[in-house]
């Protein structure tokens, strides 16, 4: 009997069915040949949330979360993060190898060459009241975007959607800059040339009305190091949603746009907020005892450990936790940092999360590197945003690219009523 057929015996009529094995996978559309009679739809698979179904092919991101395996197009994150820089990164994940010092060049002056939105998209930001959501603002921007590059007529080839694509990676940093600036009721910064890609957007964001500006190159370094390690991470809610949307042909503004409406929910985007509660909530290292006998009763959530998709330790918290002692070392020990290390401590020996395979991920430290940089934490999700639109760009281009995508349109399972009629 061959290896990679799966046989199917359907007890309600008998019937065995040979099903081709590919890549650890079976076509959905295989099942529909299951059926009770001729009139029968076919059997589909129900999946709330997806968890065990593959829209698509992908060669940008591999993730082993039983191991602990983060890569981008085959390099381990360890190798990356710190070692090559956030645009480099961006490069080999859209174009599948990392960049020569020719194509480097090349590249940053192309991104960088994208660094001034539009001037109407000003408008658009400078219209929301200074209360407005963060999320809400860089949504609106992104679909802006669209409407001052429209990109509907002009999407049949690589060559002529690539501007379209590093357009949106080279005007997020600005984009971002503009939503701090206007909700802290201060004037926008233009781009300044000469400077890295996290150095000028913290410029942009953090200048002072005199026009001074003091960069401290540890902050520099771990916000272009939390940019690579949050570049992609395979089909998570905001990239399916880039797909999705893209897959009916929307343009890449667009379809960014739906992404971080994705993002801006608290399961996705929002966690390292939930972290810099949690710790506040705590207070002290003293405390932190007590709350973890709070947990294990079922009495509150801890925060920033454990990963959907990781089951054991998330590879990026190694790093990053790393870089949280960098950069507090330059802006000042946090009560915060101690009551995070305690917690860590703790939580790591104590065999209830262990058995639970609770370990810190990559949101329990980036929140608190966030915080020390000087960002409020209503913009730790619009920071997520700016560094995951390398990915969502990527993840866009390459489904446009597959032949065998088609717009996403699941089935569902209907529990309503059957046929009744309107009384007379």
């Amino acid at each position: 009997m061959a290896k990679n057929i799966l046989t199917i015996r359907d007890h309600r009529t008998g019937k065995e069915y040979e099903l081709p094995v590919d890549s650890g996978s079976i076509r959905a559309l295989e099942l529909r040949q299951i059926k009770e009679s001729e009139d029968d739809f076919g059997l589909i698979t129900y999946d709330p949330g997806f968890s065990n179904t593959a829209s698509c092919r992908s060669r940008i991101t591999y993730i082993d979360g039983r191991k602990g395996i983060l890569r981008y197009r085959g390099y381990p994150i360890e190798q990356l993060a710190g070692r090559v820089s956030f645009l480099e990164v961006a490069y080999l994940i859209f174009n599948g190898e990392l960049p020569d010092q020719a194509q480097k060049q090349a590249w940053v002056e192309e991104i960088t060459g994208h660094a001034e939105p539009a001037a109407g998209v000003q408008r658009v930001v400078s219209a929301f009241s200074r209360d407005s959501v963060a999320m809400a603002m860089l949504m609106s921007s992104f679909a802006a975007l669209g409407g001052f590059h429209p990109a509907s007529e002009d999407m049949a080839t690589a060559a002529s959607r690539r501007p379209h694509l590093l357009r949106l990676i080279g005007n997020v940093p600005a984009l971002s800059a503009w939503i701090y600036r206007h909700k802290m009721g201060l004037p926008f910064v233009p781009s300044q040339a000469g400077l890295s890609y996290s150095e000028n957007f913290l410029h942009m964001t953090f200048e002072r009305p005199d026009g001074s500006f003091d960069l401290h190159p540890v902050f520099a370094q771990a916000l272009d190091v939390l940019f690579v390690l949050h570049a992609d991470h395979e089909q998570n809610c905001s990239a399916n949603a880039m797909r999705s949307v893209g897959s009916s042909k929307a343009d890449p503004y667009l379809s960014a746009s739906a992404a971080v409406g994705a993002l801006a929910g608290p399961l996705h985007g929002g966690a390292n907020e939930a972290v810099l509660r949690m710790l506040n909530l705590i207070g002290s290292r003293e405390q932190v005892a007590s709350h973890i006998e709070k947990v294990k009763q079922g009495r509150f959530r801890l925060m920033g450990f454990g990963h959907r998709v990781y089951k054991n330790y998330d590879p990026r918290a190694k790093i990053i936790k790393k870089m949280a002692d960098e950069v507090l070392e330059v802006a000042g020990s946090s009560p915060l940092l101690d009551v995070a290390r305690e917690l860590e401590r703790i939580a790591l020996q104590d065999d209830y999360f262990v058995s639970r395979k609770l370990y810190p991920n990559v949101d329990f430290y980036s929140g608190l590197i966030y915080q020390a940089i000087g960002f409020p934490s209503w913009m730790f999700p619009v920071l997520f945003a700016l560094a995951r639109t390398s990915g969502w760009v990527s993840q866009w281009e390459e489904m446009v690219s597959d032949p065998e995508q088609r717009i996403a349109r699941p089935r569902q399972l209907y529990e309503g009523p059957a046929k009744r009629d309107v009384g007379s």
